[in-house]
């Protein structure tokens, strides 16, 4: 798929010929690249509902897309870093948060630039729906000030939970989707300034993610899943 990951569709069983059809058993797991390991979950058996009006079915289970989750997760493409340059560029400083919260006005009087660091804590869940699906991310924000040395001191860290929705579509023999984030909460985890009510920094936060994260995201769905 890519320099993280690969797909195994080799057939799971004999090709099942009948005289209307042929059905045929793919594997459909995702490993992480260069780790064949199998994933930590049970494929469920299914069928596709009997139809007739085109030449070619093609099904996924719910077990294919977690295998995927499991595969990205273990080869930390869900840890992402927000450089200093890139929340400069959204005027977000110590000032900032400083304005908004007391405690990092009284821990860093000089303004010093920011760095963000959010990783996932547990492997992603994804849950098929009608026409999308849903992913549910436990994960972490920590956020650092940049010093003039380039050295970096934590501030604070946040729990974060995401409910996100993708919506699938098939292009040039690839699967892709768009991501759309549902829902987010914030819990503070750890602080080296001391306890504050994190949900003065909700909006600010969600915003980061809404035009850094998640259009980083959705460019890299846009690229394609192969199909077998």
């Amino acid at each position: 798929i890519d320099d993280l990951a690969a797909v195994d569709y080799s057939l799971s069983s004999l090709p099942a010929v009948f005289r209307p059809f042929i059905d045929l058993d793919l594997k459909g797991i995702v490993y992480p690249s260069g780790n064949n390991t199998g994933p930590p979950y049970v494929a469920s058996p299914f069928t596709i509902p009997d139809q007739s009006n085109s030449m070619l079915y093609l099904a996924f289970s719910e077990y294919f897309f977690q295998t995927f989750s499991f595969a990205y997760y273990t080869a930390g493409a869900f840890n992402i870093t927000i450089a200093e340059e890139t929340c400069s560029y959204f005027n977000i400083s110590t000032e900032i948060f400083g304005s908004i919260i007391p405690e990092v006005a009284e821990y860093s009087v000089t303004p010093y630039p920011v760095m963000l660091k959010l990783m996932a804590t547990e492997i992603p869940i994804i849950h098929l729906e009608q026409d999308s699906f849903t992913v549910e991310v436990q994960g972490s924000m920590e956020v650092f000030a940049v010093l003039p040395d380039s050295a970096t001191q934590s501030l604070f860290t946040m729990n974060v939970t995401a409910n996100t929705s993708i919506a699938p579509n098939i292009f040039d023999q690839k699967l892709m989707g768009s991501l759309c984030l549902n829902r987010l909460q914030f819990s503070l985890a750890h602080s080296n300034i001391g306890f504050f009510e994190i949900s003065l920094l909700e909006n600010i936060l969600s915003y980061i993610l809404q035009t850094e994260v998640i259009p980083s995201a959705n460019a890299k769905l846009s690229k394609g899943f192969p199909l077998p």
